[in-house]
């Protein structure tokens, strides 16, 4: 499968410039969704004519219907939508504050990418034509981490969500793909104070997430070697893994000390 058209969320963060840099070098034509237009013209400089620049909330169904509309009309459907857009941060029970992270987390996490995908299903399956529906989601969304249940439980959703959406487009000539990063050198992991195995770079997981769904693999783990980590230690009896996991530090929470900006959240 070749990428002409696509739509890319989260296109602002590590691997959203990744991905958008690897479309427009392979020739596709790309909508640039993200919060911040100052990070995204650079990226539509590299193609001028090809790209345009959107900044909705992806939470906002109503804003992401009407950037569907707009790039259709311009560029008409496109062949591959990447619902990459997403947010994470430490979480406690403990503190009534953190209601509101564990809610903007499904909001953008969960949420945002049924509103990026919805909008662009009928005309996608209109043309008849093989299209892929991508959700990033994490290695994260299998087990629920220590500190980190709002990102844990956003992802997990997804995982659930795209499994759904995957049966229901079965008969259609679109698929659904999840993709499962491990650790990657973002702004979403600088503040990490704990083990990160298998850190990759972005423009490598870009490389490999492109090829993966020109594959036509329903399910890419990256890397592949943490999934396997992952798995490993899910085998463990739980009462070890945890105890193993709450050696490790937390994920800093929204206003401590390395923790990354949520949108929509104020501390």
């Amino acid at each position: 499968m070749t990428f002409d058209n696509a739509v890319l969320t989260g296109a602002c963060g590590g691997l959203g410039q990744a991905l958008a840099r690897a479309l427009i070098a392979g020739g596709a034509r790309v909508a640039l969704v993200g919060l911040q237009r100052k990070a995204l013209a650079p990226l539509a400089a590299l193609a001028p004519g090809h790209c345009a620049v959107y900044t909705p909330d992806v939470s906002d169904g109503p804003a992401m219907a009407a950037m569907a509309a707009d790039w259709t009309s311009r560029f008409g459907p496109p062949d591959i939508v990447i619902a990459n857009a997403g947010v994470a941060g430490g979480f406690d029970t403990a503190h009534p504050e953190d209601l509101a992270v564990l809610r903007r987390m499904l909001e953008i996490n969960l949420l945002g990418v049924a509103a990026t995908f919805g909008p662009f299903l009928s005309a996608m399956q209109a043309t008849g034509r093989p299209g892929a529906l991508v959700g990033v989601a994490s290695v994260a969304g299998w087990r629920g981490l220590p500190g980190n249940g709002a990102y844990c439980a956003s992802k997990a959703g997804l995982i659930a969500y795209l499994q759904s959406l995957r049966a229901e487009l079965r008969p259609t000539a679109l698929r659904v793909h999840t993709v499962s990063p491990g650790y990657l050198r973002t702004a979403l992991t600088a503040g990490n104070r704990f083990a990160m195995p298998g850190l990759l770079e972005p423009d490598d997981a870009a490389q490999r997430l492109l090829a993966g769904v020109a594959a036509g693999r329903e399910h890419i783990v990256l890397p592949r070697r943490t999934g396997w980590l992952a798995r490993t230690l899910a085998l463990l009896p739980a009462p070890l893994h945890d105890r193993i996991l709450l050696a490790q530090p937390r994920k800093p929470r929204p206003g401590e000390a390395g923790a990354t900006e949520i949108p929509g959240v104020k501390r």
